[in-house]
């Protein structure tokens, strides 16, 4: 009985003292609390003027890298496309887009050239184009275009070995057109709206071969990117609002020793010299 209430007593002494009976306590008794350290660890999140800013530097330098500024943002898509085919109209035939935004639309054709360079270039400076692509160009590395139109770029229909659709009967133009249809949708997962004709040349059996293929617009250009300098169609050598830029995938070989990203970038150089930016066509048509 004496020994039994040692023990009792024993314990109560213990839990008085702040100990525990079964071991020992989790931690001193003046400790901080673990909240306090906790808050101290917890990262600081950047505000929304912060990391637009920190955003905005990123893109500078990538622009910088390639003798450019960053252009300016391009205005938000219109709510009804300007140019859109009427339910059983002929497809339309553009070489701009009626806007009065200072914006052109940049393209870029065939697809022979196949510079890596180029693809880290465009995913750097985010600017939209478009691709019309010719399969006897394409068919030898159709996984290049991938990542590019990964980036939101379309890819659209160049015919399927670039005839002057001119020279060509009905049937043989629906072909061209259907045929490279069907070997865009199962390379790139969808088929193209856009049809551009190879050399701009299109007749009437153009328009009635392309709608039947499902082609929403054929889109020719107002200027013509070569080297160092651009084409211009019209009077006054100058771009205007919602002008369609044409250049192509090129290399040293037909450049004359200047890479396809040098061009390109004489190219946007062009551009934001006349105080426009880039938009993205598929959104205006």
């Amino acid at each position: 009985m004496g020994k039994k209430l040692a023990v009792v007593a024993l314990a109560g002494a213990l839990l008085i003292s702040g100990c525990s009976v079964g071991g020992p306590s989790d931690g001193p008794a003046d400790s901080a609390p673990r909240g306090a350290d906790e808050q101290r660890r917890v990262p600081v999140k950047a505000s929304p003027e912060a990391d637009a800013a920190a955003n905005a530097d990123a893109d500078a330098a990538a622009y910088r890298k390639w003798g450019l500024k960053p252009f300016a943002p391009a205005p938000a898509p219109p709510r009804v496309k300007p140019v859109k085919r009427a339910p059983g109209g002929p497809v339309p035939v553009i070489s701009e887009i009626p806007t009065k935004e200072k914006v052109v639309f940049v393209t870029f054709d065939d697809g022979a050239e196949k510079d890596p360079k180029f693809v880290g270039m465009m995913r750097e400076l985010k600017v939209p184009f478009s691709m019309f692509l010719t399969d006897a160009n394409i068919r030898s590395d159709y996984g290049y275009f991938k990542p590019l139109a990964q980036l939101g770029n379309g890819v659209q229909n160049h015919t399927v070995g670039h005839p002057n659709l001119r020279t060509l009967g009905a049937a043989a133009q629906k072909r061209e057109i259907c045929g490279q249809q069907e070997k865009l949708k199962k390379e790139y997962g969808s088929a193209p709206r856009l049809l551009r004709p190879p050399y701009g040349n299109w007749n009437e059996d153009t328009r009635a071969a392309a709608a039947q293929c499902g082609i929403e617009a054929i889109v020719l250009w107002r200027e013509s990117m070569q080297i160092t300098n651009m084409q211009y169609q019209l009077p006054g050598k100058k771009l205007r609002p919602g002008d369609i830029v044409l250049a192509h995938f090129r290399g040293p070989g037909e450049l004359k020793g200047t890479s396809m990203t040098e061009m390109t970038a004489n190219m946007l150089r062009h551009i934001q010299e006349q105080g426009f930016t880039v938009a993205r066509l598929e959104d205006y048509v």
